[in-house]
This record gives C-alpha cells, structure tokens and sequence, in this order.
C-alpha cells in the first residue's frame, strides 16, 4: 500500500500489540546481523538503525516504517538477502527495505561505481509513492550527516579521505540533491536539522 500524503499516512495507528512486536522482532533481527560490524567511526553497526528508526519514529508511528528503518543495512550490508527479509516481515517491509539498498556492483572497485550508484538510488527515490520510503531515507541519511558533522568538527575535509568519494564536492552534490528530493517532509524538524548538518558540513 502506497501513502500519497502526510494526511493520508497520519490516519494510520499502531492498533495492537502485534505491532509493536513486529519492531521488537526487526531489533532482534538487525541485531544478529549487524552483530560485530562497526562502523567507520568505530561505533557498533547497529546503533545507526537504531538511531534511523528513532527519526523515522519522529515523524509516523506506522510499524512497518520503524521495523523497515531498523532493517534497511541489513541486506546492503550483510550477507542477509531481501528474500529473508520477505520471508520473516513480509512484502511491505521487504518492499520499504529494498528501496534503501543500492546495487554495489562487487565486481568493481566501490570508488569507480560511486557515482552511478547514488544517481540509480536518487532516480527511484524520486519516482517513489510511499513517503515512508522518504522517511527512512530521511532517517538514514541524517543519521549519516550527524556522524559526518561530528567528524567535521574534528577534522575537517580530511574526513573524507577515509571514504570511497574523496570529492567533497560530489559529496555536497549527493546530499543536496537527496534534501532535494525530501523536500515533501520539509515541514519535519529532522527535514530542518538535515539543513544544518549540510550547512555545517559544506558551507
């Protein structure tokens, strides 16, 4: 099912307690998955799902989304495949997953796809109908540029010499044109703080 609107999406509630199991299932799931991996910054993995669901949870209650939140790395980024994800969640939550993971194309080097990576993701994100991938994506990619934002702080543009794009330009490029193409949520505080980061990060 496909919310159009935030009105539309605003009616839907959390209608019993099979739903909140259904996160609490997603948490133990990504857990397992995630477990052992860090991040870049060193901090365990599954902190930055956890962290995505949390600004997913500040803008709809809808499960689906929050449980999708804490579950969007897992098949990007770990051997789980999004058959699995069907199979224990689903196809809605399944579907809300698939949208936040890119085809890294293994068989080159990561720097080499970059750029076609983020424009295939920022062509689907911007034909989506369902605003909880919009959401998510918020979620994520703010998750993201609060960590960035700390980094910065510290170490400036050298932060970037750790990741595949180097180009902080590119970088800015990516970001702006992912706010962009959220700008529906624009009205939510975590739209406003995506802002700030980009303005602290890029100028």
């Amino acid at each position: 099912q496909a919310f159009k609107s935030l009105d539309e999406l605003a009616i839907r509630r959390c209608r019993d307690e099979a739903e909140v199991e259904l996160v609490h299932k997603a948490f133990d799931f990504a857990s397992s998955a995630h477990m052992n991996i860090r991040r870049r910054s060193g901090e365990p993995y599954i902190l930055h799902p956890i962290e995505v669901a949390t600004i997913v949870g500040t803008m709809t209650a809808d499960r689906e989304a929050l449980a999708a939140a804490v579950l969007h790395d897992t098949v990007e980024d770990t051997p789980t495949t999004i058959e699995e994800i069907e199979e224990k969640f689903g196809s809605n939550i399944s579907a809300l997953v698939a949208t936040e993971t890119e085809d890294k194309r293994h068989d080159r080097p990561a720097a080499e796809t970059w750029r076609i990576r983020k424009e295939e993701s920022l062509e689907e994100l911007n034909s989506v109908q369902d605003i909880r991938v919009k959401m998510i994506w918020l979620g994520d990619k703010l998750s993201n540029l609060r960590s960035l934002s700390r980094e910065f702080k510290k170490s400036g543009v050298e932060l970037w010499n750790s990741f595949n794009q180097k180009d902080p330009n590119e970088q800015k490029w990516y970001y702006t044109s992912v706010a962009e193409a959220l700008k529906e949520l624009e009205n939510f505080d975590a739209y406003k703080e995506y802002l700030q980061c980009i303005e602290i990060i890029f100028g």
